[in-house]
């Protein structure tokens, strides 16, 4: 499995492509905006066709050309349904964004549960819930690459907001604990802004969520 890391959009949002060369297969997790020609030449290179679209949540720089990835390729779109206003009517994060954005809904083929394992690429993904940033952010951990793909929940060094509607420092915190902590220590961890970091680095250096209560 190849991961490909692309920033795209006005705030350099990363969108995550995964390609399968051998089973001609691709996932990309989140669309932000412009993504989708930076990953056509990507999928014809490798031969793969887009399969699947996993939105990590639903803010607009995540799911902003999620509609014309979809019309492009006909892939499925999964998503937590706590995110489902925001993902599919978009212009609710006008209001509280203060500006327009232009948005198109994305209509959601498949609700994401926690615990749910995705079967994508020949390899299984563990979806895992953790809200705080908003109420739909979901990770999806995958144990033979040991990476997760965390959206806005957990950054290198900080955390995801918590000051929009939906979101709350004390949800964030025992999310980031239990759900993501709780993974092994060499995992890698793929955030949606920032360079990669670790669960253990984490652990031990992350300023906002310290592995351990005082």
């Amino acid at each position: 499995m190849k991961i490909h890391v692309l920033p795209s959009g006005p705030i350099q949002t990363i969108g995550y492509l995964l390609t399968e060369p051998k089973t001609g297969e691709a996932v990309l997790v989140d669309a932000p905006g412009g993504i989708w020609n930076k990953i056509k030449p990507l999928l014809a290179a490798e031969g793969c066709k887009l399969t699947e679209l996993w939105l990590t949540h639903g803010h607009w720089d995540h799911m902003q050309d999620g509609a014309d990835v979809k019309q492009q390729t006909g892939c499925l779109v999964k998503a937590h349904r706590a995110d489902q206003a925001m993902i599919e009517t978009p212009e609710i994060m006008e209001g509280f964004m203060g500006q327009k954005l232009g948005l198109k809904g994305v209509k959601v083929d498949a609700w994401l549960e926690p615990g749910q394992k995705l079967t994508a690429l020949g390899r299984a993904f563990e979806v895992r819930h953790v809200p705080g940033h908003c109420p739909g952010n979901v990770l999806f951990y995958q144990a033979e690459s040991r990476v997760a793909l965390v959206g806005d929940a957990l950054f290198n060094s900080g955390v995801g907001r918590w000051d929009l509607p939906g979101g709350s420092f004390e949800v964030l915190e025992k999310s980031i604990r239990e759900q993501i902590y709780s993974l092994p220590d060499d995992t890698i961890v793929l955030p949606g802004h920032g360079e990669r970091t670790s669960v253990g680095v984490e652990k031990e250096t992350n300023p906002y969520v310290a592995a351990i209560i005082p």
